[in-house]
């Protein structure tokens, strides 16, 4: 049994995107839980995700994991995806690994709405 804690939820946001609200520590024993909420969320050319990370205490690499599956649903949906809020450990981790050049990242979920409208 585990004592890490996560908890996501997605709301409507403006401009029909979907944001997604990612708090505690993601994992392999949390990582099903953001999964879920992924497949729940529409895709579309008309529906952009945001994922807000802004909030996340950890993240391993199953938890990069699904952040990726998230990428390669939104590629397949013609979706627009943008990754918010990381933190400099996190985007750090993006950086090594090369995801800064895949993911859209803006600094928060109002910059990335914003970004939407352009």
């Amino acid at each position: 049994m585990t004592d890490r804690i996560l908890t996501v939820t997605s709301q409507a946001g403006p401009s029909g995107a979907s944001v997604v609200n990612v708090i505690g520590e993601l994992d392999l024993h949390t990582a099903p839980d953001l999964s879920r909420v992924i497949e729940a969320t529409p895709f579309g050319p008309g529906e952009p995700v945001v994922i807000d990370l802004s909030r996340l205490a950890y993240c391993d690499s199953t938890g990069i994991t699904v952040l990726i599956n998230a990428y390669r649903r939104a590629e397949a949906a013609e979706a627009r995806l943008f990754l918010a809020g990381l933190s400099d450990d996190l985007t750090r981790v993006f950086r090594i690994i090369g995801l800064d050049q895949v993911f859209a990242i803006q600094p928060s979920v109002e910059q990335a709405l914003d970004a939407l409208k352009g």
